[in-house]
């Protein structure tokens, strides 16, 4: 054999080598696990998505999601409330069985979760921003969380458990320090899961400094129903009216509303909250905000006076409250919505678009005026639902919409699936992923919801439900016994209860009988109320004992 002729049969031998392992390569770059990316703001209301159309705000970001995957119409969660919220989300398991029904009981990180399993099948897994859980999470290579609600301006965060302050607005070194893991922190050769949790929107709303001045040339109209206190709440029952959540009567002039001195002249303590800015931080907050409270204090300055006085003054002041928060509300939205942008680019910059499943959901809903409120608690619709939005190239279909009922109940299990881990037995919820694809349109028919923490802040009564489709039975306990029914399609802004109305006698037995069913499904009764009430009341005098 000549050298020429051995050169090219070596030649051809390494070409086929070459190309045998591209396609080995290929293939198993195809078949290899989806990267999850889990994005989690607190309090995020749907009504302030643009892409459920209510024309609030703009989020061209989130939207994405939504234009290139699927949107969740009825998405809802199990506990409307922050810490137990999450806790569902990782175990997939109701508030009664994971112990955490409030955000007084502790968390058993011991426990399973999603994470842990991921991060046992191979995965490399981080979770940075908020997550309202004590300890030292569990099931993640890196953590890089807030202590507790964390703050808006130069925030601590935990790193792997040992605590240090950065200087910044926090939904921007949130956002940071998850590019920075994505970059630079994970291992390359391995698929990721990032839990990427921010604290916006959650009260008190203190926008980012670029844009303190956003929204400052419109003008928002409150809900229809923003007046609700106005008839005192008829046609619901004493939860209703006993709350203490609304934006004209219970948000504070200086925590919420931003003054540094009252309509009184008197100091609200918001200075106090100011002094952890820097100074440029402070300079540039009270240029934004001091023109802004000095023009109410001019044309109302006896706002308390002036509001019992004189009724149509009073309308005035109560909606110029509501903008005062629905516009910090929808700043710190702005925020929110630039991080998801960085990091969807990042993904499609870095190849990793097709095979990265991205998540953008809320711990809950929230009011937005609505009954004149702000906060959450309640199973009443804009509380119990919460925005979903789910991107997978490989399975989704751009423009989907989903409206089943899916909870946050589903989220383990569904992640789990799609990473092709077995989905553990003691977890509640259900895989959406063959719904949200289009191979099937069966799904639950009900589900089922819990409400732990009282008597507490905002003093929202204790509670457990059903919900269909159409209809919504609550039960409302402790130191009342109520029931309260609703017909969503008839009624979608529940303001007239149906419960004793003779004309849904049937319904309210079907619903009886749905709520019956699913506490048995779930394992939820009367003595597992009793049990986390006696533990709450133990807890609340050991701390007044104090």
């Amino acid at each position: 054999m000549n050298f020429t002729h051995r050169n090219n049969l070596l030649f051809g031998t390494l070409l086929m080598s070459m190309l045998a392992g591209a396609c080995t390569t290929g293939q198993e770059k195809e078949d290899a696990p989806p990267n999850i990316v889990f994005i989690m703001s607190d309090d995020h209301a749907y009504q302030a998505i643009s892409a459920y159309g209510h024309g609030l705000n703009e989020t061209p970001q989130i939207d994405r999601l939504a234009e290139e995957g699927a949107i969740f119409t009825r998405a809802t969660v199990t506990n409307s409330i922050c810490a137990p919220s999450r806790a569902v989300v990782l175990t997939g398991k109701h508030s009664f069985l994971n112990g955490k029904v409030d955000n007084i009981q502790p968390f058993n990180w011991d426990q399973n979760n999603f994470a842990k399993m991921l991060q046992k099948a191979g995965y490399n897994t981080a979770m940075v921003g908020k997550i309202h859980l004590d300890g030292l999470p569990q099931g993640f290579d890196h953590s890089m969380v807030l202590p507790g609600q964390g703050h808006y301006y130069n925030p601590d965060f935990l790193v792997n458990g040992e605590r240090q302050r950065f200087e910044g607005y926090v939904t921007e070194l949130t956002t940071q320090f998850a590019l920075d893991w994505l970059k630079e922190g994970r291992d390359q050769e391995k698929p990721f899961l990032l839990i990427y949790n921010q604290k916006a929107p959650h009260r008190n709303w203190k926008p980012a400094p670029k844009y303190l001045t956003l929204y400052d040339d419109k003008t928002f109209d409150p809900p229809a129903n923003y007046f609700d206190d106005l008839t005192n709440y008829e046609g619901r029952g004493t939860a209703a009216k006993e709350q203490e959540m609304e934006i004209d009567g219970h948000a504070m002039w200086g925590h919420d509303f931003k003054f540094e001195v009252d309509p009184n002249g008197d100091s609200t303590g918001f200075t106090r909250e100011l002094n952890r800015l820097s100074e440029e931080q402070r300079a540039q907050w009270r240029e934004a905000y001091n023109p802004k409270n000095q023009a109410f204090l001019d044309a109302y300055p006896r706002a308390e006076e002036i509001a019992f006085e004189d009724k149509e003054k009073e309308k005035e002041i109560a909606i110029w409250k509501f903008n005062r928060y629905i516009k910090d509300y929808l700043r710190t939205i702005k925020s929110v919505d630039d991080g998801v942008g960085e990091v969807l680019d990042y993904l499609e910059e870095n190849g990793l678009a097709e095979n990265t499943i991205v998540v953008y959901t809320s711990d809950q809903g929230f009011y937005l005026g609505e009954h004149g409120w702000f906060d959450k608690r309640f199973m009443y619709e804009q509380s119990f639902r919460t925005p979903l939005l789910v991107r997978y190239p490989k399975e989704i279909k751009p423009g989907t919409k989903i409206d089943k009922l899916v909870q946050n109940l589903d989220f383990a299990p569904t992640l789990l699936d799609y990473a092709g881990v077995e989905i553990a037995p003691e977890m509640q919820g259900e895989s959406f992923r063959t719904l949200v694809s289009g191979e099937t349109d069966e799904w639950r028919d009900a589900v089922y919801y819990t409400y732990y923490e009282y008597p507490s802040v905002h003093m929202v009564k204790r509670h457990y439900g059903v919900a269909t489709e159409r209809y919504k039975l609550m039960h409302f306990y402790y130191d009342i016994d109520e029931w309260e029914m609703y017909d969503l399609e008839a009624d979608p802004n529940e303001m007239n209860n149906i419960y004793e109305d003779p004309s849904y006698a049937e319904v309210k037995e079907e619903m009886h009988q749905k709520l019956q069913d699913l506490r048995d499904k779930y394992g939820d009764s009367d003595e597992m109320n009793q049990k986390y009430l006696d533990a709450y009341l133990e807890h609340m005098e050991r701390n007044n004992r104090q």
